[in-house]
């Protein structure tokens, strides 16, 4: 079993009503009907939402998903109303909140893959296919692929895993139309996106975005290229042939793995509590995507 170590209590918010708690974000609805997002310092992996926090890390992500929209707003439109505080939210709210507008989401994650890594690479290694797509023979972990694709997701509950899927099995749930601009849209994106961090000396391996209609018009929602939902590669270490070094949890993955954690997460016991250090060098990478991408500092 797995999920949440500890569950945390939302906060409750006059004029809000609490709707959902996710792994990272919880999810509120104001008096207008619209959504408020608020990232946490909330971290999962191996499907455990740990019971350690990262420090500032929900801001991160916020301010990150923020600035990405500015850069692809010629693109397509986000959901994004405001980032003014709710009247009574906590303090600690601040630089994480986004009121956004409420629309019909697609029930599909929406990925898009450029390099060969992670559920990708374990399906080629096996029938030289990601998603059902055919790939040519004699890349290896890490590689660039020929062209992007996008290869879907279904979207699981927390502790759950996502399930790749094949296109056509998203245009059988969502209808043709909607997932020829869903694929679209993913790949615009991620086109643009992977080309930004070209220029800042970071690769954008593969990322998800999630859509949703706000009446006809398919809008980007939630998070976007943040190293939650990215793989984000230094250009100048990247070497096909094995695991990259990356911007994101993978301190996190090599302490719970490690002798040191005494975790076996084969086991249905819940993960441990992150040692200092380890919280300190996930922070450090997280600010560290930010502030390369961005080029501003992290205050």
């Amino acid at each position: 079993m797995s999920g949440f170590v500890e569950k945390p209590e939302a906060p409750e918010v006059p004029g809000l009503v609490h709707l959902h708690t996710g792994k990272v974000r919880d999810l509120y609805q104001n008096e207008a009907g619209d959504l408020v997002m608020v990232a946490s310092d909330r971290i999962s992996a191996y499907d455990w939402v740990l019971p350690t926090e990262i420090p500032d890390k929900g801001r991160v992500l916020t301010q990150l998903s923020l600035w990405w929209f500015d850069q692809f707003a010629d693109l397509m439109p986000n959901h994004v109303l405001s980032t003014e505080l709710p009247a009574g939210a906590p303090t600690e709210w601040r630089g994480r909140t986004l009121v956004c507008k409420s629309l019909r989401m697609v029930p599909v994650e929406a990925v898009a893959r450029g390099y060969l890594a992670g559920s990708g690479l374990v399906e080629y290694r096996e029938t030289r296919t990601v998603c059902g797509l055919p790939l040519p023979e004699g890349l290896t972990d890490g590689s660039e692929l020929p062209a992007p694709i996008f290869t879907p997701a279904t979207k699981a509950a927390v502790g759950e895993h996502d399930e790749n899927v094949s296109y056509e099995e998203v245009a059988r749930q969502v209808g043709a139309e909607t997932a020829a601009e869903v694929r679209r849209a993913t790949l615009a994106v991620y086109g643009r996106g992977r080309d930004v961090a070209r220029e800042r000396g970071i690769i954008l391996a593969d990322t998800k975005f999630e859509f949703g209609f706000d009446g006809d018009t398919l809008v980007i929602a939630d998070e976007v290229l943040t190293p939650d939902s990215s793989r984000f590669w230094p250009a100048d270490e990247w070497e096909p042939g094995r695991p990259q070094p990356s911007f994101d949890k993978q301190f996190v993955r090599d302490w719970l793995t490690s002798a040191e954690s005494g975790w076996d997460r084969r086991s249905e016991q819940p993960p441990p509590a992150l040692p200092q250090q380890v919280v300190d060098a996930t922070r450090a990478k997280y600010v560290e995507a930010y502030e390369r991408l961005t080029g501003a500092g992290w205050a």
